[in-house]
């Protein structure tokens, strides 16, 4: 059951007189999904949990995942007209968190709509075949609107031996536990969706063009930026040097701490001594904490720009800052120093801004420290060859995303749409999660040769009406 201390802090936090019910909520207008949000602090506020999550859900079927990681002081939280106010915005993330979390412990599957008409009478138009590529948050979503939508043919293929994405693999267990990811997946399959691992782009001969011939009438492409970027000074450095991109790190994290994530039995990287994170994303804050959990006594995150251009969210930050990591900017890294066969220490020059705005490396302002580890987090890209030969016939920008309409994620290739991470419109997971909704109508309305109208209409998430009688009889006294 849903801890005493978070159902007691929730409480604290939601009362009926709190939130203001704003006729035109900022709040709403600032989360990526458009989530009913005093709608579902109104339901906890008179303790009908279902309704709350059912809220949540209708509009974002990863509800819980981003109740737990979504940066709500720069969204929903932000947008609160109690930010300013003495006792402070509401904790929407929390509460989110919370109702969620008792519907997750009712274990009810999710049924398919009941306004719909029985599959047998829907037009074959609805028993496409419908292919989504990489099973992360954009998918997922994707594919679960879909299916509350009537679709009866959907299938997701990943290329890992898990399922979640970069929630799985690169956003500790500390931050979001793996059997939250499975309670989503979950929801989804309840469907019928289907997912197939081991396969992907590039693997076996799989194309959009093999797609297209297998008889898939519709795909979307939710994979993420799989190779790390990497500065040309870190070129032939390993793990045994004590060098690790993210992309490596991270990995190593989760499969050792994510119990059912993958068959294998590994253990925690082990770190010691000093450990240099370089970058100033959310990613280089989950290595930060992550790298203290692995042994490493001293963290220090190092970047080039001051603290007003970080890119990572405060709440990532503060966690950072809560267990002690250090933080070092103006600094950008010119040459490793190797003792032996491991990495001994970095030089760094100091950068700053001249008067035309530009960041240039200052090299008469050089530094040493002394490392035992040092991870890399520059971000990431897509330089997978067979990958992108998989693609051939979708257009890319010049940023390397895939060149899209914003609208409706449709690609230069009609049956082929596109989100999170390879779209290069999406920074955290819950604006994954509003592009697979996104696409999820448009590929809609694509298979219906455009005879839906321009307002989206998608189904809300739905439950088995005597299932949830039986579950709420446990809850109400809670």
């Amino acid at each position: 059951m849903v801890s005493t201390l978070l159902r007691n802090k929730m409480f604290l936090v939601v009362r009926k007189d709190l939130c203001l019910k704003c006729a035109d909520a900022p709040c709403q207008k600032s989360c990526p999904t458009n989530l009913d949000i005093k709608s579902f602090i109104t339901s906890i506020a008179n303790k009908n949990y279902y309704g709350a999550a059912k809220t949540i859900l209708s509009d974002n079927p990863l509800g819980l995942t981003c109740g737990m990681v979504c940066p709500t002081s720069d969204l929903c939280v932000g947008g609160c007209n109690l930010h300013a106010s003495e006792e402070g915005a509401i904790n929407i993330g929390g509460l989110q968190q919370f109702a969620t979390e008792v519907f997750k412990e009712m274990k009810i599957p999710q049924t398919r709509n009941p306004s719909l008409p029985p599959p047998g009478e829907l037009p074959a138009s609805f028993h496409a075949k419908i292919a989504l590529i990489g099973c992360g948050p954009a998918s997922i979503s994707c594919a679960s609107f879909l299916a509350r939508l009537g679709y009866s043919d959907i299938t997701i293929f990943e290329k890992q031996g898990y399922f979640g994405g970069l929630s799985t693999s690169e956003i500790p267990q500390f931050r979001l536990p793996f059997d939250v990811v499975k309670f989503e997946i979950k929801l989804m399959k309840d469907l019928g969706v289907k997912i197939a691992v081991g396969k992907g782009l590039g693997i076996d001969g799989m194309t959009l063009e093999s797609l297209t011939q297998d008889g898939y009438k519709a795909v979307f492409i939710g994979i993420g930026l799989p190779e790390p970027k990497r500065d040309h000074i870190f070129e032939g450095l390993t793990v045994e040097h004590g060098f690790y991109t993210s992309k490596d790190f991270l990995p190593l994290v989760s499969k050792a701490s994510k119990p059912g994530m993958c068959a294998c039995q590994s253990s925690l990287p082990s770190l010691h001594g000093t450990a240099l994170i370089l970058g100033a994303g959310d990613t280089a804050f989950d290595c930060a904490t992550s790298a203290l959990r692995c042994g490493a006594r001293r963290v220090f995150v190092v970047f080039r720009k001051g603290f007003t251009n970080i890119r990572a969210v405060p709440e990532e930050m503060e966690l950072a800052k809560e267990e002690r990591c250090e933080f070092l900017p103006f600094m950008s890294p010119r040459r490793i120093i190797l003792k032996g066969q491991r990495i001994s220490a970095i030089e760094f020059v100091r950068t700053e801004q001249n008067d035309a705005g530009d960041w240039i490396e200052d090299d008469d302002q050089v530094i040493r420290l002394k490392a035992n580890i040092v991870i890399s987090a520059f971000g990431s890209v897509l330089s997978n060859s067979s990958v992108k030969k998989a693609m051939t016939n979708i257009k890319f920008n010049r940023w390397g995303f895939l060149d899209l309409d914003t609208e409706t994620m449709q690609t230069s290739e009609p049956c082929v749409f596109a989100g999170g991470d390879i779209a290069g419109l999406a920074n955290t997971t819950v604006e994954s999660v509003n592009d697979g909704k996104q696409a999820s109508w448009h590929i809609h309305k694509y298979l219906q040769w455009n005879k839906e109208s321009q307002n989206r209409n998608l189904h809300l998430f739905s439950v088995l009406l005597p299932a949830l009688t039986l579950s709420l009889a446990g809850l109400w006294e809670m």
